[in-house]
């Protein structure tokens, strides 16, 4: 069975705050999962993802809860994502602090993968558990898509609910959808193709009540340092590409600045990665092209300063390169995001 990683500590807690609030006695639990208090005091901390099932389970079979892991969402703070938290917080828009969720999630822990798929008239932000345990997966799903929509309406001073709410599972016994819409406060559906929350377009520009754009910058060359910590138990691939990222911020690196960074020579790196079923410049247009679609669609800037930014003398090179990635040029994929409805994040002014 593959290793299912590691959570970072904050997590946790939101379920034994839960736990407390109902009058348990949280030791137990703690003892069953191989933790003591202390293991809990550094909030920096990154423990075993098997701990966390313990964890839960112990959590679950003392509660007695069958919504144990959705009514824990009630407890969600900026601190139990770690420092994706406080990016999030800093953002300018909701739709924004959406878009930081993807790049910096594995800060929070390897229980899952996020995906935003942007649709006509909505956002899905989907949520792909690694936990296959049930029923430890159906609460760490429920806990993650009403934290997310709690700490959302906290972030942005809103009430306002998604236009639906998808769970892979079944309703479970002993509960009704009534239970689930006191939450999410919209239309629940059950025995979906994924876990979601589909998130009208006009929220996206929903104003942040603290939005700090100096902050926001220092909080993420941070959270990019963590990221390059946790780069040891990362496929090649994904390590290359998170060195890319941070080193495209001072213009296009040279494949020998990138090898160094893993100890390697030039073609020792490329034949790993050719080993890896992929290869240097796909990693690197991969990464462009995420990034160039992120900021044409999500602000203002102008197409030159965004080629600049990727690593691209030119406009015309990047509107070559951007049309064989998409089919379309730069600036018609900004306008036909814009007629979907998908308004800018970041101005040019910040």
């Amino acid at each position: 069975m593959q290793p299912l990683g590691h959570t970072a500590v904050p997590v946790l807690l939101k379920y034994l705050r839960y736990a407390e609030h109902l009058g348990l006695d949280t030791a137990p639990a703690l003892a069953a999962a191989g933790l003591a208090g202390t293991d809990l005091a550094d909030t920096a901390a990154r423990l075993p993802s098997e701990a966390h099932e313990r964890l839960l389970k112990a959590l679950l079979h003392g509660s007695g809860d069958p919504l144990f892991g959705l009514r824990s969402a009630r407890f969600v703070q900026p601190g139990s994502w770690s420092v994706l938290g406080y990016i999030t917080m800093n953002c300018a828009t909701l739709g924004e602090a959406m878009g930081r969720i993807v790049p910096y999630e594995r800060l929070v822990g390897d229980m899952g993968v996020s995906e935003v798929q942007a649709q006509p008239d909505h956002v899905r932000l989907i949520w792909r558990c690694r936990h296959q345990t049930a029923p430890i997966r159906r609460h760490m799903v429920e806990n993650v898509l009403a934290s997310w929509l709690l700490y959302a309406r906290w972030i942005a001073d809103t009430t306002r609910s998604p236009r639906e709410v998808w769970l892979s599972h079944a309703l479970p016994d002993g509960v009704t959808e009534q239970d689930y819409q006191a939450v999410f406060g919209c239309p629940v559906r059950f025995g979906q193709a994924c876990d979601a929350l589909l998130v009208p377009l006009e929220y996206l520009a929903l104003p942040l009540r603290l939005a700090d754009p100096g902050l926001l910058r220092t909080l993420e060359e941070h959270a990019l340092g963590l990221m390059a910590g946790l780069e040891g138990d990362e496929p090649l691939p994904g390590r290359v590409k998170t060195a890319l990222r941070q080193l495209l911020r001072d213009g296009l690196p040279r494949k020998e600045r990138v090898a160094e960074r893993f100890g390697m020579t030039v073609r020792t790196l490329q034949r790993h990665l050719q080993q890896a079923g992929t290869g240097y410049q796909q990693i690197l247009d991969e990464l462009r092209q995420e990034l160039a679609e992120h900021y044409l669609l999500r602000s203002d800037l102008a197409i030159q300063d965004i080629a600049s930014y990727l690593g691209f003398t030119e406009a015309r090179s990047f509107h070559r390169s951007f049309k064989l990635w998409t089919g379309q040029t730069p600036g018609e994929y900004r306008e036909a995001g814009r007629a979907r409805g998908v308004s800018p994040a970041i101005r040019s002014a910040e």
